[in-house]
């Protein structure tokens, strides 16, 4: 029976995006955080699972640009905005991946993202601020949909690629954190299969 563990080398993928207050890991405000699972079935088809995200407080100090917010439509200081603080946040999204790795099987999750290196360097930022020691995460490995978006489609904007393998985008909700991982995640589990598909073909001609 086909499993994950064995298709990723022992990695888990996990689709993550975040939203920020700028470009730099460092001093910017991580505002959403948001993680898919990926999943597989018993013949071997990779699909997402659940989408979580946690809308998260700046921590004391953070930069936050004007220009991000007016980019991804977040009011950090909105009443009604259900955030809360970055060690919280990590906890609730790193224990379902951490049941996962033990249900599967698999040593650590690996990261998945549309530019993964930007969603990797604030996620491993806010690990490294709140000293969180659990983090089942790889530190610096990650698989990257922009790049997998151009080698299968030409594509590496996640909107085009997004178009360019037939699934749906919804411009308007583009650039919260869920709708991106949600997309995302389709994304890698469609380029992931097709390849299988592909070389199931082949087997069959050969």
């Amino acid at each position: 029976m086909p499993s994950i563990v064995n298709r990723f080398r022992g990695f888990q993928p996990v689709v993550v995006d975040v939203e920020t207050g700028g470009f730099n890991a460092r001093t910017d405000a991580l505002l959403e955080l948001a993680m898919c699972i990926i999943e597989m079935d018993d013949d071997g088809w990779l699909s997402p699972g659940e989408i979580m995200m946690q809308h998260i407080k700046p921590f004391e100090g953070a930069n936050i640009e004007e220009a991000a917010l007016e980019f991804n439509g977040i009011r950090p200081d909105h009443p009604l905005r259900p955030a809360v603080a970055e060690r919280d946040a990590l906890r609730h999204l790193f224990l379902p991946v951490r049941h996962s790795l033990r249900e599967t099987g698999c040593k650590r999750a690996v990261l998945v993202g549309h530019n993964a290196h930007f969603d990797l360097g604030f996620l491993n930022a806010a690990i490294e601020r709140t000293n969180y020691k659990r983090n089942p995460f790889h530190p610096f490995s990650c698989f990257d949909t922009a790049t997998l978006g151009g080698l299968a489609y030409g594509q590496t904007v996640l909107a085009r690629a997004v178009t360019a393998a037939g699934l749906d985008w919804d411009k308007s909700r583009a650039h919260s954190a869920a709708y991106d991982t949600e997309r995302t995640a389709a994304l890698f589990c469609n380029i992931v299969n097709r390849w299988r598909h592909l070389e199931e073909l082949e087997e069959d001609n050969g």
